[in-house]
């Protein structure tokens, strides 16, 4: 689920960046596509296990279909 466009799916590609004061941005777009979309939740406080960490349970959410959104 993204805040741009809602629902996105297909191959995507995934960019979690991170922010000041322990936040991070993560943001989607079709592989090979200009366009970047923000995906929903975003910006959220980066987990103990760090920027690695989010980045992970927001692929698995988007694996797991069903408008993913960023883990809060």
């Amino acid at each position: 689920m993204t805040d741009d466009v809602g629902v996105i799916t297909g191959d995507l590609t995934v960019a979690t960046t991170a922010l000041p004061g322990g936040w991070a941005r993560v943001d989607v777009q079709y592989t090979g596509a200009e366009e970047w979309y923000t995906l929903t939740g975003s910006p959220a406080p980066v987990p103990p296990g760090g920027l690695a960490a989010l980045h992970d349970q927001v692929l698995a959410r988007i694996r797991e279909g069903g408008a993913a959104e960023v883990p809060r």
